[in-house]
């Protein structure tokens, strides 16, 4: 038998095609799994007359989080506190996340993240390119704050200044350590070398927060009536870390050290309600600390900031 199409039945059929197709790819794209939408990467704040902008240089899991934190407490209260918190025992989320403060005539960059490419698109979202960055800060000499302050054998804040506290670099100078000699080294005639105390610029000022490194510093910002604290590591984890300040860290060097620093500039966070930035805290990375019992307790920031 056969079959033939009326030219007005052939129009008809063409004309439904499309439609039938985007029905057949709605249908197909409700069923099929979506993938989570990327996270933001740049986030503002305003610090008095301080532009402050929390950059996501990189997002990694790390299994047996037990092994890093927690590592002078037994696995039942390592279980019992991360449940507490609603957290995994198995896993644990880390961000790196480096901070621009924009005062009327500088943009100031705190850490460098893992690598280039992860700053580079940081900054490229929060309006910003490496081009424009006149200061870079480096808290310590951990990988993941070095990591973007070289690319291809060059410099990748091309025309920037460059800080660090001073015993951090006398330490990593002495270690033979490849990432200092590949990242660092190169721009040590470019370094201004700080000691606890000294300032940055008008309105941030270097505080020592000993243990995690040698010289691991944190920085405190404070224009007008605002301050706001540039944490760096002084706690890596909102609950292993900073809510049990004495919970020894498997990357702090000097760790009886590193508990006194947490103790001493948490309380100090506490006592006079100053948010931070937590340079391994949930992204944004800002937040405030309360008491609790013995030790502390973050509360992330909402709109305080805005």
């Amino acid at each position: 038998m056969t079959f033939r199409l009326s030219r007005r039945a052939a129009i008809a059929s063409t004309l439904a095609a499309p439609a039938v197709l985007a029905a057949t790819r709605m249908a197909t794209a409700q069923t099929a799994p979506q993938a989570p939408s990327p996270m933001p990467r740049a986030r503002g704040f305003k610090v008095g007359d301080f532009d402050v902008t929390t950059l996501l240089a990189g997002s990694a899991m790390r299994e047996e989080p037990h092994t890093i934190f927690g590592l002078n407490v037994d696995a039942e209260t390592f279980g019992t506190v991360s449940r507490d918190n609603f957290i995994p025992t198995d896993k644990a989320q880390f961000y790196f996340t480096p901070t621009v403060v924009r005062t009327a005539s500088e943009v100031i960059l705190f850490d460098t993240g893992l690598n280039p490419e992860g700053i580079a698109t940081a900054l490229q979202e929060a309006g910003t390119s490496a081009d424009d960055v006149t200061h870079v800060v480096i808290t310590h000499m951990h990988g993941d704050h070095i990591g973007g302050l070289m690319k291809d054998g060059a410099p990748t804040f091309a025309n920037a200044a460059y800080l660090t506290g001073e015993r951090e670099y006398d330490h990593w100078a002495d270690s033979g350590n490849e990432g200092f000699e590949g990242m660092v080294k190169p721009l040590a005639e470019q370094m201004t070398f700080l000691k606890d105390g000294d300032s940055v610029t008008s309105g941030i000022t270097a505080v020592a927060a000993f243990g995690h490194t040698p010289g691991h510093m944190t920085y405190m910002l404070e224009s007008g009536n605002d301050q706001l604290l540039l944490a760096a590591d002084l706690a890596n984890h909102y609950v292993w870390s900073l809510a049990y300040p004495d919970w020894e860290v498997k990357y702090d060097s000097d760790k009886a050290a590193a508990a006194e620093s947490r103790r001493r500039i948490l309380g100090m966070l506490a006592a006079d309600k100053v948010p931070f930035v937590g340079y391994h805290m949930p992204f944004p990375a800002a937040g405030f600390v309360d008491t609790r019992e013995d030790g502390f307790r973050y509360v992330p920031v909402s709109y305080q900031l805005m």
